[in-house]
């Protein structure tokens, strides 16, 4: 049931809108009020606990780049499939937290200057760190977990060409350690992973934010929801290009990135092609309070208008009672 929940935006053209509860088909009528100086800080303060918990995540992640992977036994006859060159990286590792998580957190500040929603710019940028560390934590356990060594895994172990193995037909590497360490560390790619993390979550994101799935037919919408996913898809095929993955890195990267961020995307918003996933639920809960508020408060001002009149009557002697 939580599958099917998480990933029902994939059933875009049944009757889904009746499944939903109905949270009362709020308008774009409250956006402006919520800013970061009216309530940033009490939101911040509310989820205290979800930063602390990113802190932690941050520190594991640091943590899981000290630890040294599996050796995995690598034979003489495996060679074969590891002598790949050894080439640079078409892209850059530093260059990941910049297209993943930078970029899309420019785009989520764009969207809070043009509809002031504290909500929205809080709940898009800390469900996307939560997403992207996640995926990191599970990525990097794995790396080290199977030590899978990469394509080109001969020319980290043996950078001069000279051979060298034990009795049992292993390899007996000369390379520097630290290559020979990341030469373990092929499965799953962590490149491709980053990738459909940050952009698959940026890509949920403009998908109900510019309601691409409101059954009106604008194909052009959809050319900007699949426009992060192409460019994720593009990360994971330089991997194999540059020899730094096979293929299956890169296909398992991408299957934990994407569920990751669809999970970590469902906490805080509708789905995309919900009537009201254009905003997160935070929003609509604060709307509906403020709505209650409002209510309340036109039926006090009408009983102070009653009960003057009410007084008046009573002293005059005039009774609004049936006759």
């Amino acid at each position: 049931m939580v599958l099917g929940s998480l990933f029902a935006p994939l059933k875009f053209w049944g009757n889904t809108q009746e499944q939903e509860p109905q949270r009362g088909r709020m308008q774009e009528i409250d956006l402006g009020i919520h800013t970061i100086r009216s309530h940033g800080g009490g939101l911040a303060c509310k989820h205290k606990h979800d930063w602390i918990i990113l802190v932690i995540l941050v520190a594991i992640e640091i943590g899981l780049q000290l630890i040294s992977p599996f050796y995995r036994y690598v034979g003489k006859d495996m060679m074969t499939d590891l002598k790949y060159p050894f080439n640079d990286n078409t892209i850059p590792v530093w260059s990941v937290p910049i297209y993943a998580v930078l970029l899309p957190i420019i785009i989520f500040v764009c969207f809070y200057v043009k509809r002031t929603c504290v909500y929205d710019l809080h709940h898009s940028i800390i469900g996307l760190l939560f997403t992207v560390l996640i995926t990191g934590i599970i990525t990097d356990s794995i790396k080290l977990a199977t030590g899978r060594p990469r394509p080109n895994f001969y020319w980290r172990c043996f950078p001069d060409g000279k051979e060298l193995y034990d009795a049992l037909g292993g390899v007996v590497c000369h390379g520097e350690p630290g290559e020979v360490k990341e030469g373990h560390k092929s499965f799953p790619s962590g490149h491709t992973s980053w990738s459909f993390a940050g952009l698959g979550f940026l890509s949920l994101y403009l998908s109900g934010k510019i309601k691409a799935f409101n059954r009106e037919g604008h194909v052009a919408k959809l050319c900007i929801v699949f426009a992060p996913l192409l460019a994720a898809c593009l990360v994971g095929i330089s991997r194999v290009d540059d020899y730094w993955h096979h293929w299956q890195d890169v296909f398992a990267g991408g299957l934990i990135g994407l569920f990751v961020a669809a999970f970590c995307y469902r906490q805080f918003y509708p789905n995309p092609y919900h009537e009201e996933g254009w905003g997160p639920y935070a929003y609509f809960v604060a709307a509906q309070e403020r709505g209650s508020q409002q209510n309340g408060d036109a039926m006090r001002t009408m009983s102070l208008q009653v009960e003057p009149t009410s007084l008046e009557n009573m002293e005059s002697g005039t009774s609004t009672a049936p006759r």
